[in-house]
C-alpha cells in the first residue's frame, strides 16, 4: 500500500504518525513541506488544509494524526 506523510521537522504529531507507521512495520514516503514549497502546495490542494501531518493512504487523505482513521484506511 502506498503511504505518504506530509510533515515538517518541528511537528510533534508528525513524529507520532511516523513512529506509528514504523511500529506497525509499514513503509511510507516522507515529504518535508517545510523544505519544499511545491510539495506544500500539493498537500494543500490534496487536503484543503495547511496543517501537518497530512497522511495519504492509497486514495484516502487523513488530516492530523488520527489513529482510527489511519487503521481504517490501512484495512481497505
Amino acid at each position: 500500500m502506498n503511504v505518504v506523510v506530509y510533515s515538517t521537522k518541528t511537528c510533534p504529531y508528525c513524529v507520532m504518525a511516523k513512529d506509528y507507521f514504523k511500529s506497525k512495520k509499514i513503509s511510507f514516503k516522507e515529504i518535508d513541506v517545510g523544505a519544499d514549497k511545491n510539495k506544500a502546495k500539493e498537500m494543500i490542494e490534496l487536503s484543503g488544509q495547511m496543517g501537518v501531518p497530512v497522511i495519504v493512504i492509497g486514495k484516502k487523505v487523513i488530516v492530523g494524526f488520527d489513529k482510527p482513521a489511519i487503521d481504517r484506511a490501512l484495512k481497505n
